[in-house]
């Protein structure tokens, strides 16, 4: 009994034992057949050379998605559907074979501030009246890509580089036409010679080319190849095939190159708004530098305040978070003033730059005139709500971009480009409560002329003196106006250079009715708060002359010489900012002359390098 007792237990132990190694064995056989698929390319990511597997976009589309999300987060913050509203609207007017003239559409894109904050944006024409927005010898391929992308595109049309390795870029193009064609050729049974000649080919440029990225690194036959594979594609086409197959299989290699150049496009593109949003390394270490040794050494911590607030002088206002640039616009027009002695600069910045600011212009002169720095920080809890951003804003920028048909057949665009006050400026009343009139000069412009006579304008019973630009009408924008009364055919008008009336300003309460018009249209969830400011000095500009300010250094590689010496006041609105590396590089030598080379924080940072 126990030994047949003993018997029946070890035979379950035995089958257990069994399928135990059964198991061990199978998962052995498992783990070496998924690298041999791997291998063999039977995963959807890999194939093996020869095997023209059918295209797979997702991977583009993902990435295109990840970029849109990412220029989305630093892009325009109006209405996201106008591009849509613009396409619809095109496509209805075009449908129309009658239509002989079009009321205007428009696309407005702030440019928020340049990255660590500066004013983004992108453009093309300037307040001076006397330009005409887009160069006429530009096709309309580019003005549509400006219409998307803004002035990157501008930027890219002017530094595009010739084309270099073509050799390579025509295997790849052979490569494209011969993973077309292999399919068909394949399956018929007669091409068998025609089909190992197309496959090998196939190989012997994917090997190549996964080893070569330049013209140099191809080997010295490579000339030879291509003929071959030229030869073998002639062939391909004389071979009746399925044409069908083969225009789905070029229309699948096309749709993914399409996707591919999409997703480079929308990269590019997020990458130059990123570079001319962010403060350059050398700026960045003048910064730091000037904060440290600001608490290090206070012994010439001087103040002026009879001065800073007496209403017989001029003062000029200046809101900015660059030490370079402020000091360019101080520097460029104290130096053209008949007398400076009677100049007071009042430099705003934020609490992050206050210390930079102010030790640095405490530390240079710039001939008799005086330079004050304020902290705006301190005033804006009182004035803001919790509608608006509190910190300091500079002034804002817009891309305008009109699109239409003159004709039943001719489509036409034009892109504007201007910039307005933002929150920072309607605290101007409150800090400088002891003035009565102020010039306004914005961080990216050069004085070229005496600005003395600015004084002594009579503005009647007008606010602000300002460019006017008369190409751009409030009835063009009234989408992003809300329903807030206004003369359409009022024209809009440009900071850079701006004669205020502070008395008049207070007396009128524009203040307060640019945060109650904020207040509105954000409540209401109408317009766009951006552009209260149009609406706040309707009817109470003073046109200044054209010839004081010639705006668009900063986006127009198309302004003359001439023009640019003749202006008073150089204003360089877009993104590409004088002192950033993306730039123009032509105009950059009216800005550049006014630094002192021999500073020894410019030095030591390589600001002028």
């Amino acid at each position: 009994m126990k030994g047949g007792g003993g018997g029946g237990g070890v035979g379950p132990a035995k089958r257990r034992w069994r399928f135990l190694a059964v198991g061990v064995l199978f998962l052995v056989v498992l783990s070496m057949l998924v690298p041999l698929g791997f291998l063999l390319g039977l995963h959807n990511g890999f194939h093996s050379a020869g095997f023209v597997p059918r295209p797979h976009t997702t991977t583009s589309g993902d990435r295109s998605n990840h970029v849109d999300n990412l220029v989305r987060k630093l892009g325009p913050t109006l209405p996201k559907d106008i591009l849509k509203h613009y396409v619809n609207e095109a496509k209805n007017e075009t449908s129309s074979a009658n239509a002989t003239r079009k009321s205007q559409k428009k696309k407005g894109t702030p440019v928020p501030p340049q990255v660590v904050l500066q004013p983004l944006g992108k453009r093309n024409i300037s307040g001076d009246g006397g330009k005409a927005g887009m160069k006429g010898g530009i096709d309309e391929g580019l003005r549509l890509c400006e219409l998307q992308y803004g002035s990157y595109c501008i930027w890219h049309e002017e530094n595009r580089e010739d084309m270099k390795d073509s050799m390579v870029k025509k295997l790849k193009d052979q490569l494209f036409v011969a993973r077309a064609y292999y399919p068909s050729v394949a399956k018929i049974p007669a091409q068998n010679a025609l089909t190992r000649d197309l496959r090998q080919n196939i190989q012997e440029l994917e090997r190549i080319l996964s080893e070569s990225t330049t013209d140099a690194d191809l080997p010295p036959e490579i000339q030879k190849k291509s003929e071959r594979m030229e030869a073998t594609i002639a062939k391909s086409k004389s071979v009746t095939t399925d044409c069908h197959n083969v225009d789905k299989k070029l229309r699948q290699i096309f749709d993914l190159t399409e996707d591919e150049a999409n997703f480079h496009m929308k990269q590019s593109a997020f990458l130059y708004q990123l570079a001319v949003q962010t403060m350059p390394k050398s700026q960045h270490c003048l910064s730091m530098r000037l904060t440290v040794e600001y608490f290090r050494d206070d012994s010439f911590d001087q103040e002026l305040p009879v001065k800073y607030s007496d209403p017989t002088l001029q003062h000029y206002v200046i809101f900015s978070t660059n030490v370079i640039a402020s000091t360019v616009v101080i520097n460029s027009t104290v130096m053209h003033a008949r007398d400076s002695m009677n100049q007071v600069f009042h430099v705003l910045t934020n609490g992050q730059n206050y210390y930079a600011m102010k030790h640095w212009f405490l530390g240079n002169t710039f001939k008799d005139a005086i330079v004050e720095v304020l902290n705006i920080d301190p005033f804006i809890p009182d004035y803001y709500d919790k509608t608006t951003p509190s910190h300091l804003n500079l002034p804002t920028e817009f891309r305008v971009s009109f699109h239409g048909i003159n004709n039943a057949s001719a489509m036409h665009s034009r892109t504007q480009y201007i910039s307005i006050f933002s929150h920072s400026h309607y605290l101007l009343p409150e800090i400088f409560k002891n003035l009565e009139k102020v010039v306004v000069l914005d961080d990216d412009v050069v004085v070229q002329q005496d600005l003395s006579t600015l004084w002594s304008l009579n503005m009647g019973q007008k606010v602000m003196g300002a460019i006017q630009i008369c190409s751009v009408r409030l009835g063009q924008v009234r989408s992003y106006l809300g329903e807030s009364n206004f003369h359409k055919n009022s024209c809009t008008w440009m900071s850079g250079l701006n004669v205020i009336d502070l008395a008049r300003w207070r007396k009128l309460g524009i203040s307060e009715t640019y945060w109650k018009l904020v207040k509105e249209q954000v409540s209401k969830k109408e317009g766009s708060a951006a552009l209260a400011s149009l609406l706040s000095f309707q009817g109470l500009i003073y046109a200044l002359d054209n010839d004081w300010v010639l705006s668009g250094l900063g986006h127009d590689y198309e302004l003359s010489t001439q023009s640019i010496k003749k202006a008073a006041v150089l204003h360089y609105n877009g993104n590409m900012k004088p002192w950033l590396e993306l730039g123009i590089p032509k105009y950059k030598v009216y800005w550049r002359k006014f630094l002192n080379p021999e500073n020894q924080f410019l030095n030591e940072c390589n600001v002028n390098p």
